[in-house]
C-alpha cells in the first residue's frame, strides 16, 4: 500500500497574540491607562448632566408653588345665561372634563404631577362673615373665602368630624352647605365643629356653611395646599398693606365639597372655575430646557391655550412665573458653562497628550524591531495595521470597561455624551502607536544614533503649525477679553483659551530652553569635576521630541493655576458677600428694643469671640428735611474704628468721630447718597426717641459694619441721649465662634446671624456646587497625569541613561556622582517648565480676566451683588503645582539613579548596542 505524501504547512504565529505574550506587562499598562481615561471622560458629561437636572429641578422646587403652578382660570357663566346652565358650568363633572381636556393640550416635557395639581371653584372677593363669635382685632367682622377643590379626601387627614358631602343636588338657592376648615384656620377664627357661619346672598338669604369636619393635611408644603397657602393659613390681614397702622381682620378659607360649588352663585363672591397644573420635578433635564420653555408659552399664551378656551371657556386665561424661573437659571447655567469648559479642555488635552506619549513610549521602545521590518520588506500602511490591530485588542476591551465603570457609578444620564467621551479615547489610544511608527519609519533606513536637537532640526510644517496655532491662541484670547464668559456664548474656542496659552508657551519653551542651558555649559566646564558640566550639557541636547511632555506639563500647570484662581475667587467672593450680610463674624440684633443688660459680657465670654462692638441703630431716624429716614449708627469710636480696619468695610481711623465736638455738631461719617444730600454743613437729625442731635459729615464711606443699605450716619454713641444710646446690636470678631453658645446667651428675643452660616446659604443650587466638584476634580486629573508624562518622559530615556552610567562607570564615575548626574540632567527641564508653567498660568488669568465673572458660580440668583467678581491670580494655585513638579522630577530621577546603580555594566553595556 502506497501511502500518498501530503504536504503539511505550518501556520505562522499569530502577530497579535505574540506581541502580547512577549511583552504582557506593557499591554496591562496600556489596559489600565485606556481604563482609567475612559471612566474619567465617560464619567464628566454624566456628573455633568446630573448636576445640570439636579440644579433645575432644585430651581423649581425651592420656589414657591405658587410660582413654579400653570394657573388657569375662567369666569362663571354670565349672568344672562339660563340658571340651570350656570350652575351646570359649576358642578365637578363638568370642571373634572375640563381639567382632562387641559392636560391633553400640555405639550411635552411639560408634564404635570397629577397627585399635586388641583382644580374646584373658589371666589374672588372674599365675604365678610357677621357672625360675632369670630374673633375681630380691630372691630372688623372676619372674611372668608369659599373653595370647592376637588379632591380633599385624598390630601387630608381628618383630626376632627367629618368630611363634608352635599345632600342632594346643590343649586344657587341652597340655604345651607357643609364644610371643613383646617386646623390652623379652626384655632386662628375659633372654629369648632358644629359651628355656623353665615355668608351674605346675593339677592336671597345669607348662605349658611356649617363645618363638619376639622382636617390636617397629608402634604403641608405639597403644591395641593401650599399654591394657595390661604387653604391650610389664615391670614391676619390689614386694610391697607401699606399702611402698619391700618385695621386688621382674620380671612381664612372654607373647604366646601366639589359638589356644593354651585352654591357659590348665589353670593356676592363672583365664583370662577381654576386648574392649577403642577410640574412634575422628577421629569425637568436640562437637556429639555428649549423645548420646555416652547411648551410653557403655547399654554401660557399661545396655540394649547387657544385649545384650552375651545375646551373651557373664551374667557379663559393663563399665568405663570415658571418662565421666570426657568429664565433664571439659564442663566446661572449660562454663567458656569464656560468655566466648566476651561477644565475639561484643560484635562482632557492633557489626558490626550498622555495618551500618544504612551504610544510614542512604545514605539520608541521598538524602533530596531519596526525598522528592521520595514527593511525586510514590510509596507508602511501592513506595519500601521498590525499595531493597530494589537494595540486594538487591548485598548478596545479597556476602554469599554472603562465606560461600564462610570454608567454603573453616575445612573441616571444619558448614555450617548459617555459612549462618545470613551470611544474618543480608545480611538486616541488606538492610532498613537501606528501613527507615531508611521510618521517615524515612513522611509526605510538604518535608525538614527542621536535624536536630539542638534541632528533633528524643527522642520518648516512644525514652524507653519505652531504660527497657526499662536493665531488661533491669540483670537481666542481676544474673542474672550470683548465678549466675556457672562453672557453664555458658549464658544468653545474661548473656553480653551487658556488651554491654547499653555500650548504656545510649551512651543516656545520646546525652541528656547536649549539655548541658556548650552550658554551655561561652557562655564560650568571649568569647574572642578565633571557631573555639572556633563549634565548641562547632555540637558541642552535633550531628545527633540521633547515637546510631548512639556506640552503636558504646561497645560496641566495653566489648568491647574487657573482652576485653583478660579476656586480661591468663589471662595473670596462668597466670604466677602457674607461679610456685608452680615458685617462682622457675627452679628446679634434686636429689631423692636435694646439689648438686654449685661448681654455684652455674656457674649465676650463664648468660646472663639475675639473682640465686641456694640452699637445702637435707628433705623427710623429722619434729617431736618425729614422727607425720607436714614439710620443712625451710635457707636464707640475705639472699638468700631477697629472693627472697620479688621474687616475693610468703610475703615476710618478713630479720631475721625472725634473731630469737632460742640457747636459745629458730632462729626459723622455718612455714606455718599447721604453726603451729596446734606453736605458738610451741620444739620439736625430727629431720632426714633424723640432727642435730636446735630451732625457734621466730616468723612465719606460706601459702606459700613453695622448698616447693609446704602443710606447710613455714623456717629459717636456719647453725643446721643441715653435712649438712643442704648445698644440695639453687637458685631462680634472671631471665625471661629461658637455659635450655639451665642445663641444660649442672646435668648429668644435676640436674633443672632453668622458669617459662616452666610456663607454656606450661598451655595444654593447643586449647579454651583457641582461645578466646584468637577473643578477640583479636573485639576486633579489634570496634575495626575501631567505627573504620569513626566514619569513617561523619564521611562522613554531610562535606557539610554543607564547605558550611560554604566559606560561612565567604568571609566571611574562613582554611584554618588552617578545619581547627581541623573538628578541634575532632569532638573534643568523641570525648573524651566515650572517657570514657563507659573508665567503662562499669570499670563492667562490676567489675558483672560477681563471677561471672567465668577458671580454666577459664587452666589445665588437671590443674591444681588454690589459689583462682578472678577478672576485674579492666587499665589498658592500658582507656586504650589509647580514646586510639585520640581519634586517629582527629583524623586522620579533619584529612584531611576538608584536602580541603575544596583544593574551591573556588564549586563547594560553590550556589543553593537546603540544607546
Amino acid at each position: 500500500m502506497v501511502i500518498p505524501f501530503r504536504r503539511v504547512e505550518r501556520a505562522a504565529a499569530p502577530w497579535v497574540r505574540t506581541r502580547l505574550r512577549s511583552a504582557p506587562g506593557p499591554a496591562l499598562a496600556l489596559a489600565l491607562l485606556v481604563a482609567v481615561t475612559a471612566c474619567l471622560a465617560s464619567a464628566f458629561p454624566r456628573a455633568l448632566e446630573r448636576y445640570e437636572d439636579a440644579g433645575l429641578r432644585r430651581s423649581v422646587e425651592q420656589v414657591s408653588h405658587f410660582r413654579s403652578v400653570v394657573r388657569l382660570s375662567a369666569p362663571a357663566p354670565l349672568p344672562y345665561l339660563p340658571q340651570d346652565q350656570r350652575e351646570q358650568a359649576l358642578r365637578p363633572a363638568t370642571v373634572k372634563r375640563e381639567y382632562d381636556s387641559i392636560l391633553g393640550t400640555v405639550r411635552r416635557p411639560f408634564v404635570t404631577d397629577p397627585s399635586q395639581s388641583s382644580y374646584g371653584v373658589t371666589t374672588s372677593v372674599n365675604q365678610a362673615v357677621p357672625d360675632p363669635w369670630l374673633p375681630r382685632p380691630s372691630g372688623l367682622p372676619a372674611q372668608v373665602a369659599l373653595v370647592a377643590q376637588a379632591g380633599l379626601a385624598d390630601h387630608a387627614r381628618l383630626s376632627e368630624g367629618r368630611l363634608p358631602r352635599a345632600s342632594g343636588t346643590v343649586t344657587a338657592t341652597t340655604p345651607e352647605v357643609e364644610a371643613a376648615v383646617s386646623a390652623d384656620t379652626a384655632k386662628s377664627l375659633r372654629i369648632k365643629v358644629g359651628s355656623v357661619l353665615h355668608v351674605p346672598g346675593a339677592g336671597r338669604d345669607a348662605l349658611a356653611v356649617r363645618v363638619t369636619g376639622i382636617v390636617a393635611p397629608r402634604d403641608r408644603d405639597g403644591a395641593y395646599w401650599a399654591t394657595d397657602t390661604l387653604l391650610r393659613t389664615p391670614v391676619l390681614a390689614r386694610v391697607s398693606p401699606v399702611d402698619p397702622e391700618s385695621p386688621r381682620y382674620w380671612l381664612g378659607a372654607l373647604l366646601l365639597p366639589s359638589e356644593a360649588a354651585p352654591a357659590l352663585l348665589g353670593t356676592e363672591g363672583r365664583p370662577y372655575r381654576y386648574w392649577r397644573l403642577a410640574p412634575d420635578p422628577n421629569t425637568l433635564h436640562h437637556r429639555d430646557l428649549g423645548a420646555l420653555k416652547s411648551a410653557l408659552a403655547a399654554l401660557v399664551s399661545g396655540p394649547s391655550l387657544q385649545q384650552v378656551r375651545t375646551a373651557t371657556d373664551p374667557l379663559t386665561d393663563a399665568d405663570t412665573d415658571l418662565d421666570d424661573v426657568l429664565a433664571s437659571y439659564s442663566r446661572l447655567h449660562s454663567g458656569v458653562s464656560a468655566l466648566i469648559s476651561v477644565a475639561a479642555f484643560g484635562s482632557g488635552t492633557v489626558a490626550a497628550v498622555v495618551l500618544a506619549m504612551a504610544g510614542g513610549l512604545t514605539a520608541e521602545r521598538r524602533r530596531t524591531e519596526l525598522a528592521l521590518l520595514r527593511a525586510r520588506g514590510a509596507s508602511l500602511p501592513g506595519l500601521a495595521a498590525r499595531l493597530l490591530a494589537e494595540t486594538a485588542v487591548v485598548a478596545v476591551p479597556a476602554g469599554a470597561l472603562g465606560l461600564a465603570v462610570a454608567v454603573w457609578a453616575l445612573p441616571g444620564a444619558r448614555a450617548l455624551p459617555a459612549v462618545l467621551a470613551a470611544l474618543a479615547v480608545t480611538v486616541v489610544a488606538c492610532v498613537a502607536l501606528p501613527l507615531r511608527a508611521a510618521v517615524a519609519h515612513r522611509l526605510v533606513r538604518i535608525p538614527a544614533l542621536r535624536q536630539d536637537v542638534t541632528s533633528v532640526r524643527p522642520s518648516r510644517r512644525r514652524t507653519v503649525a505652531e504660527v497657526t496655532l499662536v493665531a488661533v491662541a491669540a483670537g481666542a484670547v481676544v474673542t474672550l477679553r470683548r465678549q466675556g464668559t457672562s453672557g453664555g456664548s458658549g464658544d468653545q474656542l474661548i473656553s480653551a483659551a487658556p488651554v491654547l496659552v499653555g500650548v504656545i508657551a510649551a512651543l516656545l519653551l520646546v525652541r528656547l530652553y536649549p539655548l541658556p542651558l548650552r550658554g551655561m555649559a561652557g562655564p560650568a566646564g571649568r569647574l572642578r569635576g565633571v557631573v555639572s558640566h556633563l549634565s548641562l550639557a547632555r540637558a541642552g541636547r535633550s531628545s527633540a521630541s521633547a515637546v510631548l511632555p512639556l506640552l503636558a506639563l504646561l497645560t496641566a500647570l495653566t489648568t491647574a493655576s487657573f482652576g485653583g484662581s478660579v476656586l480661591a475667587g468663589i471662595g473670596e467672593a462668597r466670604d466677602h458677600s457674607a461679610l456685608l450680610a452680615v458685617g462682622a463674624d457675627g452679628r446679634l440684633e434686636s429689631m423692636v428694643d435694646s439689648l438686654p443688660a449685661g448681654l455684652t459680657d455674656r457674649v465676650r465670654r463664648v468660646s472663639g469671640v475675639r473682640d465686641v462692638a456694640a452699637v445702637s441703630v435707628a433705623y427710623r431716624a429722619t434729617p431736618n428735611d425729614g422727607r425720607h429716614a436714614v439710620p443712625v449708627v451710635g457707636v464707640d469710636p475705639g472699638g468700631y474704628a477697629k472693627l472697620t480696619r479688621r474687616t475693610g468695610l468703610g475703615a476710618f481711623s478713630e479720631g475721625v468721630l472725634k473731630k469737632g465736638r460742640g457747636d459745629l455738631g458730632a462729626a459723622a461719617v455718612a455714606s455718599p447718597s447721604v453726603a451729596n444730600a446734606h453736605g458738610s454743613a451741620p444739620f439736625p437729625v430727629s431720632m426714633e426717641d424723640g432727642s435730636s442731635v446735630t451732625v457734621r459729615i466730616v468723612l465719606v464711606r460706601d459702606i459700613t459694619p453695622a448698616v447693609m443699605g446704602a443710606d447710613f450716619l455714623v456717629v459717636d454713641r456719647a453725643g446721643l441721649s441715653a435712649m438712643a444710646a442704648r445698644p440695639t446690636a453687637l458685631l462680634v470678631t472671631g471665625s471661629e465662634a461658637d455659635g450655639r453658645g451665642l445663641r444660649e446667651a442672646a435668648g429668644d428675643a435676640v436674633s443672632v446671624r453668622l458669617r459662616a452660616d452666610e456663607r454656606a446659604r450661598y451655595v444654593d443650587s447643586p449647579l454651583q456646587s457641582g461645578v466646584e466638584h468637577l473643578y477640583t476634580a479636573a485639576v486633579a486629573a489634570g496634575a495626575g497625569y501631567a505627573v504620569l508624562a513626566l514619569l513617561l518622559s523619564l521611562l522613554r530615556a531610562a535606557p539610554e541613561r543607564i547605558a550611560l552610567l554604566s559606560r561612565l562607570r567604568t571609566m571611574g564615575l562613582t554611584r554618588p556622582q552617578g545619581r547627581r548626574l541623573l538628578v541634575l540632567e532632569a532638573l534643568p527641564q523641570a525648573v524651566l517648565a515650572a517657570v514657563g508653567g507659573v508665567l503662562t498660568g499669570w499670563t492667562a488669568i490676567r489675558l483672560l480676566s477681563p471677561g471672567m465673572d465668577l458671580t454666577a458660580v459664587a452666589l445665588p440668583p437671590s443674591v444681588a451683588p454690589l459689583k462682578q467678581t472678577p478672576l485674579h491670580t492666587d499665589a498658592w494655585s500658582l507656586t504650589v503645582p509647580a514646586l510639585a513638579v520640581v519634586a517629582v522630577t527629583v524623586g522620579i530621577a533619584g529612584v531611576q539613579a538608584w536602580w541603575a546603580g544596583r544593574r551591573g555594566a556588564v549586563r547594560e553595556l553590550r556589543a553593537g548596542d546603540t544607546r
